[in-house]
């Protein structure tokens, strides 16, 4: 940290004249949030519009486009059968274990990657092979040895978080500044401590990137393992619903993981805004 400060500790001017820039700054931006909050509702609103007219004014077959009053009569219900926590209770475990797993595999592999050259030479084609496999290709050989129970499903679902932190973390140490390397060998620093004070600071925006693409990869691995060979979970749901021909739970399932694999996203933002106060 004391290499970073060094390296940075003459941009932007004294700290008293920064931190009053930054309070200066806050009203405009307390509005400019509240503007782009209400821009950002817009086309939810918009869209929920026309499937309410679309669906109430027999646009289209109410088959085919159940009405949203509709959704919400099939999510009460399944609310009241203790059914709809209990599948996205399940969903959301399975994705956060398995995102879990393939965030820190995908970390370490990344950082051994985009350090070494030798490692680069002797891994990069291997895991860019396995990384063109399909999602679906996976499912089969997983249920072959890890049978149809949660094993199988957190691994493809640890698959799927793996490659986008492996790519993002990889590919942003082979471009980390070589003058704030050296200025960190300078001060005595090993590779261990180098990487930890210096190289993995400098690379936090393309680690949370990598992040972002694990957990929404980790939520498309888990509907493809649900699909297959499971009991519960939203995955299942669409499934089932599909065949018993309810679309109402069918689009519910949709909206369920819209939901959730927008507030999964929310939580990396806050880990992203931690990250940057604490080493930004």
């Amino acid at each position: 940290m004391e290499v970073i400060s060094t390296v940075r500790g003459g941009v932007g001017g004294p700290p008293a004249d920064r931190e009053r820039e930054t309070t200066d700054r806050r009203p405009r931006s307390g509005r400019r949030s509240r503007w782009f909050w209400l821009l950002g509702a817009a086309i939810p609103v918009a869209l929920l519009t026309v499937w309410w007219l679309a669906s109430h004014l027999g646009w289209v077959a109410s088959h085919k486009l159940p009405t949203p009053d509709s959704i919400v009569v099939a999510a009460v219900d399944l609310w009241n059968r203790g059914l709809l926590g209990l599948h996205t209770a399940i969903s959301i475990q399975r994705v956060f274990i398995g995102f879990a797993i393939g965030a820190v595999v995908g970390l370490v592999l990344g950082a051994v990657v985009g350090l070494s050259r030798l490692a680069e030479g002797f891994l990069s084609p291997t895991v860019g092979a396995i990384r063109a496999v399909p999602s679906l290709a996976f499912v089969p050989l997983l249920i072959l040895y890890l049978g149809f129970g949660e094993d199988s499903k957190v691994t493809l679902v640890a698959i799927g978080a793996l490659f986008p932190v492996y790519t993002t973390v990889s590919g942003a140490l082979r471009h980390v500044d070589p003058q704030l390397v050296e200025m960190g060998r300078a001060f005595g620093l090993d590779r261990i401590r180098l990487l930890l004070t210096v190289q993995l600071p400098a690379v936090i925006p393309a680690i949370v990137s990598g992040l972002r693409l694990a957990l929404a990869q980790s939520w498309l691995f888990l509907v493809a393992a649900e699909l297959v060979g499971s009991t519960m979970g939203l995955g299942y749901l669409l499934i089932e619903s599909q065949n018993n021909l309810r679309t109402d739970r069918l689009f519910l399932a949709i909206l369920m993981l819209a939901v959730l694999g927008k507030l999964s996203d929310a939580l990396i933002g806050v880990l992203e805004r931690f990250l940057l106060k604490r080493w930004g």
